[in-house]
Formats: structure tokens, sequence, C-alpha cells
């Protein structure tokens, strides 16, 4: 069975040296190329195997919960800004209420938190695995958003985790004692805030997320359904912040991939590819966005074991090509320090400190990977 295609262009991807033991010739580049995609295409069908079996067999253990539709409401502006997050908080409390009765009382929890007088929901949906938006600092008067995009096995039920790492970023953004100049998006020079006030965060559950263990998890499916509804939060976006507001967008793991697909047209200043498995483009200047593209790993991330290429395989493309911190590529690779997966937001790590550089432009003050 070899009617599929392996695409990719960094290094591990095409092949290159062997790694012969002492007394014996490394295999040529192209043997070693055909073993490599060999094992790929196993491993491929193994996770496909898997995902086919065990992820059916999971939803069906948990029936369906119930909720309200979400609150039908206006297009936000800053000036309707406060009955928006007040219609969100009480839509969650009623979808909290309908869980609780259903007999899910994590799911009940979940919603009940997002209710509390505190929150800024931007957007909610119990519905399913559910959607929230939420904003941390003051939307109305930012003029600099970070908008962060999460990836698999993200939902309303493992929400507060996701919601760490956006408050991890505006604690932050608006720390004292903060200052620089940087790079502009367009070329010309970006002047630090010096306090990170005028700073707003956004957490955009605005998708639903691919479990890690699925076929949707290594493809781009949902991304593509992702794309469109990533673009019109932005353009909605600007329609509360005004346009000369700098937007830059946070995507984690699979959502680079979103991000990816989002890319042409989005009106952003800079895209940040966290622990990216790649974006389903060769490069990024294929991303075609006026963005400044940057991408960072960390040391300890197991993403960098993924194979970093893409297959066509019975007509849908699986995998998702170049890695994004390769040359190839073409980021402003910068430093996540030594963390793993999950530690890109993580409080005093160089990731974060570097993330809210990016976000206030003091470019120049990154520190490169």
């Amino acid at each position: 069975m070899r009617s599929f295609s392996v695409r990719g262009s960094d290094s591990a991807a095409r092949g290159g040296p062997g790694r012969g033991g002492p007394g014996r010739e490394p295999p040529s580049g192209r043997d070693s190329s055909k073993g490599r995609d060999r094992r790929w295409f196993r491993a491929l069908l193994a996770v496909l195997v898997t995902a086919a079996v065990v992820v059916p067999l999971t939803a069906a253990v948990r029936p369906r919960i119930p909720a309200p539709a979400p609150a039908d409401l206006a297009p936000v502006t800053a000036s309707t800004l406060e009955g928006a997050y007040a219609a969100n908080r009480a839509n969650a409390e009623l979808a909290a209420r309908m869980a609780a009765g259903h007999g899910d009382r994590h799911r009940a929890a979940a919603d009940r938190a997002l209710a509390t007088p505190s929150r800024r929901l931007l957007a909610f949906d119990g519905r399913g695995s559910g959607r929230a938006t939420e904003v941390f600092g003051d939307l109305a008067h930012a003029d600099r958003v970070a908008v962060l995009v999460p990836g698999s096995d993200t939902s309303l039920d493992t929400y507060e985790r996701f919601r760490t790492a956006a408050a991890a970023l505006h604690s932050g953004l608006t720390r004292p004692a903060r200052g620089g100049t940087g790079t502009g998006a367009r070329g010309g020079t970006d002047t630090g805030t010096g306090t990170g006030s005028g700073t707003a965060v956004v957490a955009w559950l605005g998708y639903t997320t691919p479990a890690t263990v699925s076929t949707t998890a290594i493809t781009p499916d949902r991304a593509d359904e992702a794309a469109s509804d990533l673009r019109e939060f932005v353009r909605g976006l600007r329609g509360v912040t005004g346009p000369d507001s700098r937007i830059t967008l946070l995507c984690h793991s699979y959502g680079s991939v979103v991000c990816g697909r989002a890319a042409d047209g989005l009106d952003v200043d800079d895209l940040v590819l966290l622990g990216s498995p790649g974006t389903g483009a060769d490069s990024a200047a294929e991303l075609r966005t006026r963005a400044r593209v940057w991408a960072a790993r960390g040391g300890e991330d197991w993403v960098a074991e993924v194979p970093h290429t893409d297959v066509d395989l019975f007509g849908t493309t699986v995998g998702f090509g170049t890695d994004p911190v390769s040359r190839a590529f073409g980021a402003r690779v910068f430093s996540a320090g030594d963390g793993g997966h999950s530690d890109y937001f993580r409080p005093g790590s160089v990731c974060l400190a570097n993330l809210v550089r990016i976000v206030l432009g003091e470019t120049s003050e990154v520190t490169h990977g």
C-alpha cells in the first residue's frame, strides 16, 4: 500500500546523515529517508486505528449535557461591553443549573465559576464540549491586545488551565517597571508602553478543539472549521478597540494550526506559534500575513518528536508540514527555555518574559533561540 505521498521541507522530513555504528557505513540519505517514511506511516496507522476505536467509545461513556443556546447579542462595541459580559454570565449560570440537574457536577462547577460577577465573558456557549471567550483587563481602552488560541483537549471541563495561562500573561503585562523599544510590524520602530497599562488579554476558546488521541488531532479539519470564526472574532475585536490597537495572536499547539489556516487576511500585528506541530504551510511567507511571525519551542516539549511532514492519505491530509522553529520555515525564533509543552505561560519563565516583550513591542529585548 504505497498510494500516499509525504511532503516536508525540514531535514527530519527529507532525510540526512545516517547513524551507522562503528565499523559500518551509514545508510544513504535516500534509504534513510525511506525508512523514516515507512516508520512514520506505520506509526500513523497505529494512531488512526487507536483513535477509530478509543475515541468513539470514550465519547459514548458521557451523555450529552443540556445547556441553553448562547445569549442573543448585537455586535459588541466599547459602550456595550459590560452588558455583553452580564448577559454571558447569566447564560453560564443557567448552563450550570442545567448541568447540575443533569447530574454532571464537574461541568456545573465549571459553568458556575464562569458565571461569577468578576468574570468578563465576551462569549459563552455551554453546549457540547463548550466554548468561552474571556477578557482580562480593560478591553475598551486597550491599545495592545493579546489573544490566546488553545490547542487540543481544551474545553469548558478543562478551561481553568487555559485561563491560568491567560491570567499569567496579563499579570506579566501589567506589572510595573516595564520598558524598552523594538521593531514595528511594518518595519518601523515600536516603542514599549513602559508600564503595560492599556493592555488586555483575551482567552479565545472559540472552536471545538480536537482530543489529543484522535484522528482530528493530526488533520487540519478542526482548524479549517475554526479559521473563519477566528477571523470574524478579530474583526469584531477591532470594532471594540479601534483600528489603531495592536493585536498579538498567541497560538499554542494545535491552536497554531488554526492560526495558520486563518492567517491569510487576519488583521493582527504579531503571530506567535508556541509548541507548534506545524501550520500546514511550508514557510512563514506562505501564511500570507502582514504580521510578524514568531515561533518557539521549549527544550522539554514532546512536540519536537512529532514528524514534521504532511501525508496525503486516502484523500485526507495528515500532519502539518514544516517545523515552525526550523530555519527553512523562516519565522523569528525566540527562546522558550527548557520548559515542556504546557509551560509556555509559566510565571517567571524565559518564554513568558519574551511573550510579554513581543506583546508590548519591546522586540529588541526578546532573547532568541
